[in-house]
């Protein structure tokens, strides 16, 4: 079936072991004691991993107009290292001196990457965030905010899923490798902040989009896909179409809201348990919604088709936002609508240059 539409009608922790010769803090107790806000200090430096990324040059946009005095931002990009690597990640760790670190570098890739090299996204995710932690441990980080998913929750669970359930059942089969490698993420947190004292958390983002993400029809995530394929419609006058009926229900934070809650998260939030960074569950939109906030911000005019012989997925995925909501219960999200908007002035913009 083809459904159309005419637009133009339309715990206690114990003591650390005698034989270890570095601490996060000296001595551990029940609680991290690198507690106190970014702004009381007099210089930092804020080492930011996968900083040439969607999230990584939201964070870049936002602390170029929100960067407190004594602060320098640095993000990485693969040109200064592997960090797979120990001895890369060594020499970057040293080279910088950060005294807090965002990460969000990972391998990752769609679906059919994901199930075929399951070794592949568990070992290197595994590397990579072994040699970020216990460089943060050595260098005695002030605070480590690393990034997780929604997609690493169990596969059948109930919603809205919550911080609570990331380790409640498997992953969904298909990302395995890459969920188990993240959810390792969580529990190193809380081994940390137990044996050594460390300030690490993490956060968990819903869907992502904004400028510079990967606009690849095939392998970029949804909101950046359709707005690739209405380009292409729309250039060549032919129908935007959307696989699916439309129907699936999902949560969108745009990459510059997140960006302002992750450098908030580093600032002021400050317990090794995860916390969720999403629009509230009212938000919650269908994916034909989305697509028609597409074809009004490129300004297409010619019909929409959402072709129903293609798989839905999963018809919803909520997340529940109350811990967040507990701390910021007044912040204001971006709308879907201006942020749709916004990234497709970017993506017009930079259409040359643009990953897709």
């Amino acid at each position: 079936l083809l459904l159309s539409i005419d637009l133009n009608h339309s715990t206690s922790p114990r003591p650390p072991h005698n034989i270890h010769s570095f601490s996060c803090l000296e001595p551990p107790n029940n609680t991290p004691k690198n507690t106190s806000p970014l702004f009381k200090m007099t210089k930092s430096t804020i080492l930011v991993t996968g900083g040439s990324g969607l999230v990584g040059q939201a964070i870049k946009s936002y602390t170029d107009e929100h960067k407190l005095p004594g602060e320098t931002w640095v993000f990485l990009s693969s040109k200064d290292g592997d960090l797979r690597v120990r001895a890369d990640t060594d020499k970057i760790f040293e080279k910088f001196q950060p005294t807090h670190v965002i990460h969000l570098a990972a391998k990752v890739g769609g679906l059919f990457a994901n199930m075929s090299q399951k070794v592949e996204f568990y070992r290197e995710n595994t590397l990579i965030n072994d040699n970020i932690m216990e460089n943060c441990r050595i260098h005695k980080v002030t605070k480590l905010v690393s990034m997780l998913s929604t997609c690493i929750f169990p596969d059948k669970t109930k919603y809205p899923i919550d911080e609570t359930m990331l380790h409640d059942g498997p992953p969904h089969p298909s990302n395995e490798g890459y969920a188990y490698a993240k959810r390792l993420i969580d529990t190193m947190n809380r081994a940390y902040a137990e044996e050594y004292g460390c300030n690490f958390t993490s956060i968990i983002p819903t869907n992502i989009y904004g400028p510079h993400d990967n606009f690849s029809i095939q392998n970029g995530h949804v909101i950046p896909g359709l707005i690739h394929k209405c380009y292409i419609a729309k250039k060549e006058g032919t129908p935007f179409t959307i696989w699916g009926s439309g129907t699936p229900l999902r949560q969108f934070i745009y990459s510059l809201d997140l960006a302002e809650l992750t450098v908030w998260v580093m600032r002021e939030y400050h317990s090794p348990d995860p916390i969720t960074l999403s629009v509230d569950e009212s938000a919650e939109v269908p994916i034909k919604d989305v697509a028609l906030a597409v074809a009004k911000a490129m300004k297409f005019e010619g019909e929409v088709v959402f072709d129903t012989t293609k798989a839905d997925g999963q018809f919803k995925k909520t997340a529940c936002n109350k811990k967040l909501r507990s701390y910021r219960p007044d912040y204001k999200f971006i709308s879907m609508e201006e942020g749709i908007q916004k990234s497709v002035d970017w993506f017009l913009a930079n259409y040359e240059t643009a990953r897709k």
